[in-house]
């Protein structure tokens, strides 16, 4: 059992102001795993003075020292890779192997990106006789989610360290035990009091507490678009930088041209992969309407394929859901679907036979959907495929980009400029052409209502930088 009920504050483990006990809660098993404490506005307090009062130092260390300290966070992690692991597997449901060598794999990538960014960043440059300087933003605010815990965290606490800001980290009160555990790698690491500090605690508390705050300089959240917007309410009143990725509802189109069952298949398992609950997730599958029979039968078997279980098996390609919180909201638009008229090709309502606890969701595609059903338009965080017939490619286009999101896109074709132009008039941050997955080093945000700012790579690192001009420098 994980017991995490003290925050982690200038560099040491101490009691929260009200302790207030929540359990963790596996959701393959619907069993307690460990207990944190949710935090209150005085722990943000106390946080935000310890990371005030540690910004003027770390942000003019120097760069060889932040190189050093990453480079003994990365040993650090690595002695804790497989505890990071199993506690995501354990915390959030997901399967020991995706755990292992993804999860927990782009904590450790996002930490040898920043060093490497840092290694060669230009942090002044001269433009005529004034000089540029980039420098650290100041105290951060860390908000994130529980679907890639590890991975949402790193990719801003990595950054945020590399720039010279120290920062407060509130995560996911549904996953938090990763968490807790980078904050044992970092104080191994020997990270100076006070730049690293975590605060557990919900969203309307600790949450609003950090967004709110006049000495927090930035807040980056990643989560829901409706959280997204709280975010940026309450931060409004202090003018503080505000970084947001938010959800998705993202459009694959496969063209005519393209190979339709690598098509189909590729998209079909990207939608299930981590239950479905991914922000860019291909969750609308748009095929030509010559080709959507091939595509409902080639959808529907990797559908009955999917292996769905127990998280610690080293067969199952799906866990569970989150909670069951998220179990009943993705329920509730799987009937919605199946109420607006689409078609039911594979899954559907209830959990997968033979499967009575667990927050474990039938792997699920819908045919024949228009974009107008709930289905096509909601961002559903689960297993659940729409596929959407089109007449043509500016058809294709359209229906891809009628959504209040843009977070990312994905286009199948055998003619790569063809594909390219198409991904060229989508509206998202991303688009993945052919079946690419990610690039750990390439921005990471969106469009529209999927957030501003990017995350990963350069740009996420510029995201932690002022840009100061220092006329009158060269005579």
């Amino acid at each position: 059992m994980y017991n995490f009920r003290k925050f982690y504050i200038d560099g040491e483990w101490v009691e929260p102001d009200q302790p207030r006990d929540l359990e963790v809660i596996d959701p393959a098993t619907e069993q307690s795993i460990g207990t944190i404490s949710l935090g209150s506005a005085a722990d943000v307090e106390r946080a935000v003075a310890a990371a005030r009062a540690a910004f003027p130092a770390f942000a003019v260390s120097s760069r060889e020292e932040r190189i050093e300290l990453l480079g003994r966070i990365l040993d650090a992690y690595k002695k804790r890779y497989a505890d990071v692991a199993s506690a995501i597997c354990a915390e959030m449901g997901a399967p020991i192997a995706l755990a292992t060598n993804a999860q927990a794999a782009m904590g450790l990538a996002h930490f040898k990106v920043a060093r490497k960014i840092l290694q060669n960043f230009a942090f002044e440059q001269e433009l005529g006789g004034t000089r540029i300087l980039r420098e650290p933003v100041g105290v951060c605010g860390l908000i994130t989610p529980w679907n890639w815990p590890i991975n949402q965290i790193v990719c801003k606490v990595a950054p945020a360290l590399a720039a010279g800001c120290t920062m407060v980290l509130k995560p996911s009160e549904i996953a938090p035990i990763d968490a807790a555990i980078l904050a044992e790698i970092l104080d191994a690491a020997g990270t100076p009091p006070g730049v690293f500090n975590l605060v557990n605690g919900d969203g309307p508390t600790v949450g609003a507490a950090i967004a709110a705050h006049p000495d927090i300089d930035m807040v980056s959240f990643t989560g829901s678009t409706r959280a997204g917007r709280e975010v940026s309410t309450a931060a409004a009143a202090t003018l503080k930088r505000v970084a947001l990725e938010l959800g998705g509802k993202s459009a694959n189109i496969i063209l005519d041209d393209a190979d339709v069952e690598f098509a189909v298949k590729h998209g079909t398992r990207a939608c299930f992969e981590n239950s479905g609950q991914s922000c860019n997730a291909p969750t609308r599958m748009l095929v030509p309407q010559a080709f959507l029979g091939a595509a409902e039968q080639i959808a529907a078997e990797v559908a009955r394929k999917v292996v769905v279980g127990d998280p610690r098996n080293d067969g199952t390609h799906m866990g569970p859901v989150v909670s069951e919180q998220q179990w009943n909201k993705i329920q509730a638009l799987i009937e919605a679907g199946i109420a607006e008229g689409a078609k039911l090709v594979a899954g559907g309502p209830g959990r997968p036979p033979g499967i009575e606890t667990g927050f474990f969701v039938k792997p699920t595609v819908f045919s024949r959907v228009g974009n107008d059903m709930r289905i096509a338009r909601e961002e559903i965080f689960g297993p659940v495929l729409s596929i959407i017939p089109y007449g043509d490619e500016a058809e294709a286009v359209a229906i891809a980009n009628d959504t209040p999101y843009g977070l990312s896109g994905y286009v199948s074709s055998a003619d790569i400029e063809r594909a390219r132009r198409v991904a060229a008039r989508l509206r998202t941050g991303m688009v993945h052409l052919n079946g690419t997955g990610v690039d750990i080093e390439a921005p990471f945000g969106g469009y529209k209502q999927s957030g501003n700012g990017r995350e990963w790579g350069v740009y996420g690192f510029e995201e932690f930088l002022e840009t100061k001009a220092v006329m009158g420098w060269s005579e």
